[in-house]
């Protein structure tokens, strides 16, 4: 039960071996050439000033000068959105269900960020490892705390977005599953938990993409 359950979320499109349900998460650049050539939207003006207010809130974390990182989040916070969005509609593959993809949003950041900060601020970085007013007999196992937590900050990143999207997949698939079982007579009940979970699952793929920007942000800041 729980392998077929859990095979959702495995590929299953593909031409010559090659797997083609990966190529959905890039489905979203072929869109934004609309954005110029057609009149804006509704959902296209309301997109624009949220991606506006992300960026006034990005600027006061950055600062005014990290022009380009600013750009690169919020970049990042749409392609997220994009694909948790896009992994609500019905056959179609959630790429950021898969730790390859989380994982490869996450290390790259946070790699930069460590090379980034240990080559042109390292009295900083070894400042970070000490917490002010850590007692002298501490101070080796604040070092070690603290190393061992930003060693697995792309993990934590990778895996809290990993495993929100398979949550509500699942609970999607579960009552989506007792459809044929369920007497007719207490079947809108289970239709209308579907669609207040459907909603649910849409604000938690905005969440979960802010929540993945906004810490990546923070540990940009520290470097910064």
């Amino acid at each position: 039960m729980m392998a077929s359950l859990f095979s959702i979320f495995d590929p299953s499109s593909s031409i010559l071996s090659l797997p083609l349900n990966w190529v959905s998460t890039f489905l979203g650049l072929l869109f934004l050439p609309f954005m110029y050539w057609v009149s804006p939207s509704r959902w296209v003006m309301m997109w624009l000033k949220f991606t506006k207010m992300l960026y006034g809130e990005f600027k006061v974390i950055l600062g005014s000068k990290n022009l380009g990182l600013n750009v690169l989040f919020i970049s990042l916070l749409t392609l997220i959105v994009f694909n948790n969005s896009l992994g609500l509609l019905p056959y179609v593959f959630t790429s950021s269900s898969h730790l390859v993809m989380t994982l490869s949003l996450a290390f790259p950041l946070w790699l930069s960020f460590m090379i980034f900060g240990w080559m042109n601020h390292t009295q900083d970085m070894f400042a970070h490892l000490v917490p002010q007013g850590t007692p002298g007999a501490l101070m080796p196992f604040m070092v070690l705390i603290e190393s061992i937590s930003n060693i697995i900050r792309p993990g934590t990143l990778a895996v809290r977005l990993a495993a929100n999207m398979i949550a509500g997949h699942l609970l999607l698939s579960l009552l989506g599953g007792m459809g044929p079982v369920v007497p007719f007579s207490i079947l809108w009940i289970l239709i209308i938990l579907q669609v207040l979970l459907l909603m649910l699952e849409s604000a938690v793929a905005v969440i979960q993409s802010y929540v993945f920007a906004i810490l990546s942000i923070l540990y940009a800041s520290e470097v910064n």
